[in-house]
């Protein structure tokens, strides 16, 4: 019984010993040092997953705007044209009166230009067309004459261009932080392998080679522009 009693001792102290030791250093520094790597890259993944998803709603808004623009803009230069063959038909039917020597309806087609295109037409009644063959035809080829609807039609255009092209930036930029979450993915594979092999010398050399390209994302995501 004795023997049997000296036997559980042992066995107990044996235990105990074993609950006492611990991991080597390096070891607990290398685990630390993964569990570092992988809050860091967890982290620079949300951001840039979050990053991409804002610059592509604000994309998708700038490519809206620029639709909606680009349809003004040719509402506008629809009215702008029809504006300028009233104005021809106008002074056609003005210039058929006037030679017909009926003055009332002349003046009556005189009164319906509109106002904008007025002086043009009085600068172009005053190089007498009925009577001067040099005369240009019409009011129209006298100056290089554009409507203030036509302007606004420009200017329309020309804004939803510029706003087009800052959605093509914005969706580059969206592109740059899908990317960016690509990478970081393949460091957190690389780190989750590293940790499954027992050497301990590869295990520490895939986590150099995780620290060292791990640099790469983060210095994009502190340089690429924010939503």
């Amino acid at each position: 019984m004795a023997e049997a009693g000296d036997s559980n001792v042992e066995v107990a102290r044996h235990l105990g010993d074993r609950k006492e030791s611990s991991p080597p250093l390096e070891h607990t520094i290398l685990e630390a040092v993964e569990a570092v790597v992988l809050a860091i890259v967890a982290i620079a993944t949300s951001w840039a997953g979050y990053q991409a998803a804002l610059w592509n709603g604000h994309q998708s808004e700038l490519y809206g705007i620029a639709s909606k623009l680009r349809v003004q803009a040719e509402g506008v230069m629809t009215t702008a044209n029809q504006e300028r063959l009233y104005n021809a038909v106008t002074v056609m039917e003005w210039l058929k009166a006037e030679a017909q020597g009926q003055k009332k309806l002349a003046d009556l087609f005189e009164r319906r230009l509109l106002p904008e295109f007025r002086p043009l037409f009085d600068a172009w009644k005053s190089t007498d067309p009925l009577n001067n063959r040099n005369a240009p035809a019409s009011p129209q080829l006298l100056v290089d004459y554009h409507s203030p609807l036509t302007r606004e039609g420009d200017n329309l255009n020309k804004e939803a261009t510029e706003t087009f092209e800052r959605g093509n930036v914005a969706r580059r930029h969206s592109d740059e932080y899908v990317r960016l979450t690509v990478t970081l993915a393949t460091l957190l594979l690389l780190i989750s392998i590293g940790q499954r092999f027992k050497i301990h010398a590869v295990r520490v050399g895939l986590t150099v080679v995780a620290l060292l390209l791990l640099c790469i994302p983060l210095y994009r995501i502190l340089t690429l522009p924010r939503a």
